[in-house]
């Protein structure tokens, strides 16, 4: 191939969907990744593969009535934009809303994306209907999870390969945009070492030659900070506490946000980076991939939410409801940690793993594993951890449940305080109606028929032995996303700091807070990021091909 018409930098979710929709175009483009080939399609791979989408037939035969107003609330009430830098993340927003409730479904329906039936009711909120959270299950569970939604856009950019149109580069990394006369035309790096590590592992970073490509556009599209815990420290907002001693990582060691100091030293301007978006539902891996490898439980909302003391977290902040402020309220006990406590019962309805290894009846559109979710037990992967993970205590009382959570302790578990809270919450249960808030929200989400059917369990005693055992997890903090980013225009076009473009740059994906500089704002409502990774991809590469 001679000089493309454009580099794209990252192989992940969004890198390939710019790629893809310039070689429908009829574009040529070269894809540049410091990782193999194994990890092709970077963390979306890994995702569980929820997306949001407004109004779809998914929900109507569930029963939800949604709508493109509903969904403009809930998003504007969580994201909470409050600086003159969010001009272009609002105008993000708007245009995703718009998307999300109009032809995303079609236009990945038309490239095979298949969804799960069951529209799943994640991020339900702080209790306000004009504050953080959603209204209503929006969160469509693709059928092949992340994989699902990577699948067409690999297809895609290796037909390119496949005619000349499109090069893939592995193993090259850039260490610089090339600058000339105030337009970016191309990048510079090293090639790196070829590495056998299986996908997501830890790769090589020897340096085994130099490269230098040229081209009239290129898109930063190499992800956020995630797996650079010292990049997260440093980011971490004085509202959400102190930062953790100890995290878990729920993304590659290759998320670690070098592109964005590269971009910025070509002229972009960087906002928002003190907006992040991290779960304290972390587990540690009892199989690791890369290191500090961590797995986040998607809780349903049974399970009763204890910090590392044993103190009740305060309502609304019930498991599933509010990631960001349940992150707020834990770091200001200051500790690394918090628990779960719950029963069989809850386990084997309530909890799914995110991550598409831990999924494999959706992931391998398996219908005979897929069945057993509807049945008795816990899925497979649940019931590995539960069995294997470090993080679990499992017992026929709370006695031993508190002696075996007590061990797993690093600061003073108050067995006392424990016990009151599991008493209190059993008595209310007496009676189908009470004052426990948590026990009123579970009543009120098994209103929902999806979540009666698979996701909620009946309200019961955690003490009652017919439910059990006793369950304790105990919970870390886990890495995930950058909310801020590289700010750009609705083209994906990347701006300076005096608000012009930058001619010949554009970003797309998480390192331009996926769109904007943080389309999200402050919180965001799930099944975003990856749709995020979609539009902003989208919106980038039809750009390009207009303007080249």
């Amino acid at each position: 191939m001679t000089e493309p018409d454009c580099i794209v930098v990252g192989a992940g979710l969004a890198g390939l969907v710019a790629a893809s929709e310039l070689l429908d175009a009829g574009k040529t483009v070269t894809i540049v990744d410091q990782e193999p080939a194994a990890s092709l399609g970077g963390q979306a791979f890994w995702s569980f593969g929820g997306l949001f989408l407004v109004d779809s037939p998914e929900q109507r035969r569930m029963g939800v009535h949604d709508s493109l107003a509903l969904a403009r609330q809930d998003w504007f009430g969580s994201a909470a934009f409050d600086r003159d830098e969010d001009h272009w993340p609002r105008r993000w927003a708007e245009a995703y809303l718009q998307f999300a409730a109009g032809e995303k479904r079609a236009w990945l329906h038309e490239k095979g994306v298949r969804f799960f039936p069951v529209v799943g009711w994640a991020e339900r909120g702080d209790g306000t209907p004009g504050g953080h959270g959603n209204s209503v299950p929006r969160f469509h569970i693709t059928w092949g999870t992340g994989p699902g939604v990577v699948e067409p856009f690999v297809r895609r950019v290796q037909e390119g390969a496949r005619t000349g149109q499109a090069r893939l580069l592995h193993r090259h990394r850039v260490d610089e945009l090339i600058v000339e006369a105030g337009r970016v035309t191309g990048v510079r790096g090293e090639i790196l070492k070829p590495d056998a590590a299986r996908r997501g592992a830890p790769s090589n970073r020897e340096r085994i030659g130099d490269f230098e490509l040229h081209a009239p556009a290129v898109v930063v599209a190499s992800g956020g900070i995630g797996g650079n815990h010292e990049l997260v420290r440093a980011a971490w907002p004085e509202r959400l506490g102190t930062p953790p001693d100890f995290m878990l990582s729920g993304v590659p060691a290759h998320v670690d946000g070098r592109m964005l100091g590269i971009a910025e030293r070509a002229g972009a301007h960087l906002i928002n980076g003190d907006r992040m978006w991290h779960y304290t539902e972390g587990i540690q891996n009892w199989d690791p991939i890369w290191q500090r490898h961590g797995i986040r439980i998607l809780p349903g909302p049974s399970s009763l939410w204890l910090d590392a003391r044993g103190d009740r977290l305060p309502a609304p902040l019930f498991p599933g409801f509010d990631t960001l402020g349940t992150l707020e309220h834990l770091r200001r006990t200051g500790s690394d940690y918090s628990w779960f406590i719950l029963t069989q019962k809850i386990i084997e309805k309530e909890f799914a793993l995110s991550g598409s290894e831990q999924n494999p009846d959706l992931t391998g559109k398996d219908f005979g594993l897929l069945a057993k979710r509807v049945g008795p037990g816990a899925p497979g992967p649940v019931e590995a951890f539960k069995e294997k993970g470090a993080d679990f205590v499992v017992a026929d009382t709370l006695d031993e449940l508190l002696a075996g959570m007590q061990r797993l302790s690093e600061v003073p578990l108050d067995l006392d305080l424990v016990t009151r809270h599991v008493r209190e919450r059993d008595r209310e249960l007496d009676n189908d109606f009470g004052k426990d808030l948590q026990l009123a929200a579970v009543r009120a989400a098994r209103a929902y028929r999806g979540d009666k059917l698979i996701r909620v369990a009946a309200p019961h005693k955690l003490t009652d032995p017919k439910a059990g055992p006793m369950i304790a997890v105990k919970l870390h903090i886990l890495t995930r996303k950058s909310l801020g980013g590289i700010e750009t225009d609705l083209d994906g076009r990347v701006l300076s700091a005096d608000g012009t473009a930058v001619p010949g740059l554009y970003a797309a994906g998480e390192a331009s807070g996926f769109g904007g500089g943080g389309v999200h704002g402050y919180r965001a409502l799930e099944g975003t990021f990856l749709g995020g990774c979609l539009f902003s991809g989208r919106q980038a590469g039809r750009a390009i091909a207009r303007a080249i």
